[in-house]
């Protein structure tokens, strides 16, 4: 038998460490439930949409929203389809005054004496105004958008009338400008004005000063930037940060359609770094295509994870196209309103202009001293690994001054970002790891000492359990003080090893494993270290029954990291999706599958494995299962748009949930072989 010894200086600096990454989770944690309030939102235009399908007054809905929990109202650059239908404004192409002059239905004679004389052109478009403010701004926007050039200005009689070098069909589709009167209607109306401008082709710096010019005097919540482009890109944007800052604006980002960072936009980047990253919050909007196939409640619930989860703070809510039985369609949307802004409430937040985090970057000390604790974790791995290393104090000592130099100076300088990340990476997968061999060795240690009934080997497994969690659990706040910034909680910024992490604890558990137990011999003590048993595992004779089992084995190593991650790569079944809303409702955040139905349980059974003396392959087989369990504790926590108490009570969910699968799967275990083993006796009989 091969015993270990661990290194007291080394798990001296790894509390220390500890103590360092604890300071900095409670302080991450502090700026997070400082950011508790969301802007409920809707579009300007769904609304009066839905006064029109429904024949009502505007301002009776627009009342309706506000009292359901409404705090903000989305507008977008006016177009000539929205002006040729609310009548503010005509856009006429020039073809169809040439048709009408010639079939004789022109009857204005001012028109018909431009045509006369040669003024209308077929391929131009004619604008006239009929308000006086559209009628201003209009002829500030259109020339931006164009070019002078291509617009010119005609007297019609008394009237002005805009001529423009343009396609009639585009045209009518193009963005315009801040409509006025509509940001006006919408503080009137009691809410907020998110502002969605568009980019100018070749944007200017007047050019953004002149829209930023319409924002004033007007209460805007975000600025949420429409299109491929931040208002500015690419030679303006200096303008568009001074402006936004002078005016101390939030600017929104939309969620990828992946719920991962941000639907990229030109310039995002530098404007946000302009503004400071304790300007910006985070939108999120149901896909249009995907919302008609939710049920009101469902959708709500959404809002409520996805806020919790996700750190978002502008819920963009689109209204329902169809109404629900026994509703009509204000009713329905008015109660979708509703549900969501209660659900918000229920879970403590407010509502109102979006919350931002505070600037938040821990102290370079205390980031130091969590770099120096992963050293010594590192360190402390190799040591229980490689049996000469273990003997050699000095040798660890100076490996630990190396590694804890390397990655704690450049965090001192105030650089080593890619240190963090590292960090960040040993972590997930060390602690685990270590976790699982504290256990290893601590059994081995205490087996020919004690013997254990059934109950008191449940009670030893649940207490085993709880243990090994909570030395993961140091890996998770190491994890969490290692990345934990405003960037990262914003997801500017995003742990890019997750796939890794499930897969690489297993490795380091095996390869501990085998320098302590011989998976063939069956007597759990002298091993022949890990080469040997490896060169022994690739010498032994496959039978084709084996070959469909490590085949089948490989499936399920797929299936299990396709389907973890950021991302899945693979889709989740309707069976589970109940289940993971089931356990939404039943817990404080929904625990990891992984963990209550795979890891977990196959710690419980590691432990009845080991105490009845089963074959060593399957008490292995458990170990590297239950190590999952252990990994993805930890790997929630890489997760940091997740609010680092929510992915504590996962994990705590998950592991007293696993538990008790864990024991009634001992239970049952127990009573199959005490019903084989009488049956066995009676035959014997």
């Amino acid at each position: 038998m091969k015993d270990f010894k661990y290194n007291r200086g080394l798990v001296l600096v790894i509390i220390v460490g500890l103590i360092a990454a604890l300071m900095i989770s409670f302080a991450r944690h502090d700026v997070e439930e400082a950011n508790r309030q969301i802007d409920l939102a809707t579009n300007y235009e769904d609304l009066l949409e839905l006064a029109d399908r429904e024949g009502l007054p505007a301002d009776e809905v627009l009342a309706k929203a506000k009292e359901a929990g409404i705090t903000s109202l989305a507008v977008y650059d006016t177009t000539f389809k929205k002006l040729n239908a609310n009548g503010k404004a005509t856009a006429i192409a020039g073809s169809e005054i040439l048709a009408n002059y010639h079939s004789g239905t022109l009857s204005d004679s001012m028109w018909r004496q431009l045509v006369a004389n040669g003024k209308i052109q077929g391929n131009e478009i004619y604008i006239v105004g009929h308000d006086a403010r559209t009628w201003k701004e209009l002829k500030e926007d259109v020339p931006r958008r164009l070019g002078k050039e291509r617009v010119e200005l005609l007297q019609v009689g008394s009237e002005e009338v805009m001529a423009v070098k343009a396609h009639f069909e585009s045209f009518v589709k193009m963005d315009i400008g801040m409509p006025t009167d509509e940001m006006e209607a919408v503080n009137k109306a009691g809410f907020h004005v998110i502002a969605r401008p568009s980019n100018f082709s070749q944007c200017t710096d007047d050019d953004v000063k002149a829209m930023f010019k319409r924002l004033d005097g007007i209460d805007v919540s975000e600025v949420v930037f429409s299109g491929s482009q931040v208002l500015g890109a690419n030679k303006a944007l200096q303008t568009t940060v001074d402006e936004m800052k002078a005016r101390n604006l939030t600017m929104g980002l939309i969620e990828g359609v992946t719920q991962l960072q941000f639907y990229k936009q030109d310039g995002m980047d530098e404007v946000v770094k302009g503004i400071g990253y304790d300007k910006v919050a985070r939108l999120y909007a149901i896909p249009k295509d995907e919302q008609p196939k939710l049920k009101i409640d469902t959708a709500v619930e959404r809002w409520a994870n996805t806020d919790e989860e996700r750190n978002i703070r502008i819920d963009l809510l689109r209204i329902y196209d169809k109404p629900s039985p026994n509703m009509s369609l204000m009713e329905t949307n008015m109660q979708y309103f509703q549900d969501t802004h209660d659900i918000l409430v229920a879970h403590g937040y407010t509502v109102g202009p979006s919350g931002t985090y505070a600037a938040f970057y821990p102290s370079k000390f205390l980031r130091a001293l969590v770099m120096a604790g992963v050293a010594a974790a590192a360190v402390l791995y190799l040591s229980l690994v490689i049996p000469s290393l273990n003997t050699a104090v000095k040798k660890q000592w100076l490996l630990f001054a190396v590694f804890a130099l390397c990655a704690a100076v450049p965090v001192l300088m105030g650089t080593g970002a890619k240190i963090r990340v590292l960090a960040a990476l040993a972590s997930a997968n060390l602690f685990p790891a270590l976790a699982v061999i504290f256990q290893l060795d601590r059994i081995r240690y205490l087996r020919d000492k004690i013997s254990l009934g059934f109950g008191k080997m449940l009670v030893t497994g649940l207490v085993a359990l709880f243990v090994t969690g909570a030395l993961s659990y140091i890996g998770a706040a190491y994890l969490s003080a290692s990345l934990a910034d405003t960037e990262y909680l914003l997801e500017f910024q995003i742990f890019r090893g997750i796939k890794l992490t499930f897969v690489l604890p297993l490795i380091l558990v095996g390869i501990a494993f085998l320098q302590r137990f011989d998976i063939f011999d069956g007597r759990m003590d002298d091993t022949d270290g890990v080469m040997n048993q490896l060169k022994k595992i690739l010498d032994m004779p496959v039978k084709i029954k084996t070959l469909f089992l490590m085949f089948a084995v490989l499936i399920a190593g797929v299936v299990f990291v396709a389907r973890s991650g950021h991302t899945s790569g693979m889709p989740v079944s309707a069976t589970e999706l109940k289940f993971r809303a089931f356990l939404e409702q039943a817990f404080y955040a929904r625990p990891r599958t992984k963990e209550l139905l795979i890891g977990h349980p196959a710690f419980m059974l590691a432990v009845m494995a080991f105490w009845r003396k089963w074959p060593t392959m399957v008490f292995f087989g458990l170990v590297l299962i239950a190590t999952i369990g252990q990994g993805s504790m930890v790997e929630t926590f890489a997760h940091m748009r997740t609010p680092v108490y929510m992915s504590f009570m996962r994990g705590i969910g998950g592991i007293v949930l696993g538990a008790g699968i864990g024991a009634i799967a001992m239970m049952l275990v127990q009573l199959w072989q005490t019903v084989i083993s009488r049956a066995k006796e009676r035959k014997a009989a």
